[in-house]
């Protein structure tokens, strides 16, 4: 059979967020097997040949012509606008309502199979949270800041569809930490800094996952397309100050009481990687019980947090050469 032949027979899979790092290590991985459409609001992104990439917000009528030209066979939605990127009203436009958008679009021309990214900050950060949080327990984050609303509203969003069309075939993913090469995202701009800011009497358990490890994940359960929630983290943990030292971060000691005093001081320094509505994450454990991710993917990180920490180790020390 000829290789037109085979690419004919190719399911094609949507992207969104496509110039992010994670979206990047996804894409290298099923171009081989898929027809890959590359989109992301922020820019086109330059990828290989043969993929076809878009520019568009999801809000716009221009969106749904990519549906109208090409038969979606699945749609990986990666595509979240950061904490740090806007104000709390601009991520809920992009991240709540451009997400209904995209659903309702896959309704529309019945693509069969979707991925949408959450985050373990959904959770919310509390001194009452259980040592480790499985799937079924209550997303509270909204009810701590309202900037964490658009957050939990995608994934509320999410899990409606994921029970009201079956037929999508809606899988949730919440992980961890992501943190590695190109990752954007506020930890990782933390652990890229050469001094970093730790609540004094704080230094909560965290996790982390490499993004190559996070795209292996994300490849299993596309492949695999068994429907459902799941958190996505390794077995092992370490404490923020030590995965800070690890990173070769100097640590900058900020009073913790009165809290609004903390919250005053992080505002005023205006750290991306820090802003003052995420304070409770750097005070308080969030740790996510990956087991039912692990068990029914078999997912395992190939790579240590020795080796994560290390890549922002020697950036530093690159940096003073």
């Amino acid at each position: 059979m000829s290789s037109d032949s085979d690419n004919n027979q190719k399911k094609t899979i949507l992207i969104t967020g496509a110039g992010g790092a994670l979206a990047q290590e996804v894409i290298s991985r099923l171009k081989s097997d898929y027809e890959i459409i590359a989109v992301d609001f922020r820019r086109r992104v330059r990828i290989d040949e043969g993929i076809q990439s878009y520019r568009v917000d999801f809000n716009n009528r221009a969106f749904e012509d990519i549906f109208r030209s090409h038969e979606i066979d699945g749609v990986i939605h990666l595509g979240r606008m950061g904490l740090f990127e806007s104000d709390h009203t601009n991520r809920y436009t992009t991240n709540v309502l451009g997400t209904q958008k995209l659903l309702d679009l896959c309704c529309k021309y019945k693509v069969g199979q979707v991925i949408v990214m959450s985050t373990y900050f959904v959770y919310g950060a509390s001194p009452y949270n259980p040592s480790l949080l499985t799937e079924d327990y209550p997303l509270k984050a909204s009810e701590l800041t309202m900037d964490l609303v658009d957050a939990v509203e995608l994934e509320n969003l999410a899990n409606i569809y994921l029970w009201k069309y079956p037929n999508l075939h809606v899988t949730i993913l919440r992980p961890c930490n992501v943190g590695g090469p190109g990752v954007l995202n506020s930890m990782s701009l933390l652990l890229s800094r050469k001094s970093a800011p730790v609540l004094m009497g704080f230094s909560p358990m965290m996790q982390f996952v490499h993004v190559e490890d996070m795209a292996d994940g994300v490849v299993l359960a596309f492949k695999q397309n068994k429907p459902g929630v799941y958190n996505v983290a390794p077995e092992d943990w370490v404490a923020y100050q030590k995965a800070l030292r690890e990173c070769g971060c100097r640590l900058i000691h900020v009073p913790s009481i009165p809290q609004r005093l903390a919250h005053k001081i992080m505002k005023t320094w205006g750290l991306k990687a820090f802003p003052s509505y995420l304070i409770n994450y750097y005070k308080y454990p969030v740790i996510l019980d990956g087991a039912l991710f692990r068990d029914t993917f078999g997912w395992k990180p190939k790579r240590s947090l020795d080796e994560l920490f290390s890549y922002y180790r020697e950036k530093k020390e690159l940096e003073v050469l």
